[in-house]
């Protein structure tokens, strides 16, 4: 694990654009430019927030990066997280890897919590990947979202980074 570079931007254009075409994982519609993603690494940057590249001999085989929650300043200590891998290397544990080092490097810049908004796809790994890594689901936002001929559901899961607080 590492701070994703300016390098990094296309293969995590490559890794995400899949997601967005041909799955309900992400309510995105159009994979982000590659100069849309370098905007969201700076603004992460800016932010002083981690974005995080996983890498496998050399590689980037995923990556994950947290944003604000909600642009209102009292919000200003919780982020949404983004986790995502490549397909082939999904299922070996780098995405518990990926996501158990942005906990942590987001604990470190002071946010105290993480919100993970998971589309209710049928597919159980991304809850099953937070639900390991101490996130505990506070609640379900109905038929929310519509893409590729399905309305879907959104689970909500938090995870307190704050030292002595469980949810």
């Amino acid at each position: 694990m590492r701070d994703a570079t300016a390098e990094d931007v296309p293969a995590i254009a490559a890794i995400f654009a899949p997601y967005v075409t041909e799955s309900v994982l992400t309510f995105e519609t159009v994979p982000p430019t590659e100069s849309q993603w370098r905007g969201r690494l700076h603004a992460a940057r800016q932010a002083g927030h981690p974005f995080l590249a996983a890498t496998v001999d050399g590689g980037l085989v995923g990556y994950a990066y947290v944003t604000p929650w909600k642009i209102k300043p009292a919000y200003a200590r919780t982020v949404e997280n983004s986790i995502y891998l490549s397909p082939e290397h999904a299922g070996r544990g780098y995405g518990r890897a990926l996501l158990a080092e942005l906990l942590k490097r987001t604990a470190a810049c002071g946010v105290g919590q993480v919100i993970a908004v998971i589309a209710d796809s049928g597919d159980p790994a991304s809850l099953a990947l937070h639900r390991s890594a101490g996130f505990t689901e506070v609640g379900r936002l109905t038929r929310v979202g519509s893409k590729l001929g399905r309305t879907l559901d959104t689970v909500l899961l938090q995870c307190s980074l704050e030292t002595g607080k469980s949810l």
